[in-house]
């Protein structure tokens, strides 16, 4: 059964996108994962697929996928750039997702092509309203 969204945990110190995405910047690089909400709707996670280090992705583009116990789920860039690191971790341990979505659970860190994009990402009040409308 599915959290409400009251219930969720949004940081105020990263940027969400539509697709549930967030993007935490930090000095010239930004960590990327999924939201509270995102791991709450696909269930208990078995497994992650990450892109190699080095791999560009533009905005939107779909860098890997997440296997639930429900479906699988692709994931999608909330800013272009360079994969600069993956979350090796999630390869054995991919349930971080679910139990830390804004900390162990992180998928991968990218170098962005261009910073202005963080500030074009939703503000944790912009992404709740976006929730609140799809409820």
């Amino acid at each position: 059964m599915s959290k409400a969204i009251g219930d969720l945990v949004f940081p105020d110190d990263i940027r969400y996108s539509d697709d549930h995405e967030w993007a935490r910047q930090e000095e010239e690089i930004v960590k990327v994962g999924i939201t509270d909400y995102a791991q709450d709707q696909l269930g208990d996670i078995v497994y992650v697929e990450l892109p190699e280090v080095g791999s560009r992705f533009s905005v939107g583009e779909e860098f890997g996928t997440l296997e639930s116990v429900k479906a699988v789920s692709e994931l999608f860039m909330p800013m272009g750039g360079e994969i600069v690191a993956i979350n090796e971790a999630l390869a054995d341990t991919p349930e971080r997702v679910n139990s830390e979505p804004y900390g162990g659970g992180w998928m991968v860190i990218i170098k962005p092509n261009d910073a202005a994009q963080f500030k074009a990402l939703k503000d944790r009040s912009a992404y709740q309203g976006l929730l609140k409308g799809s409820e």
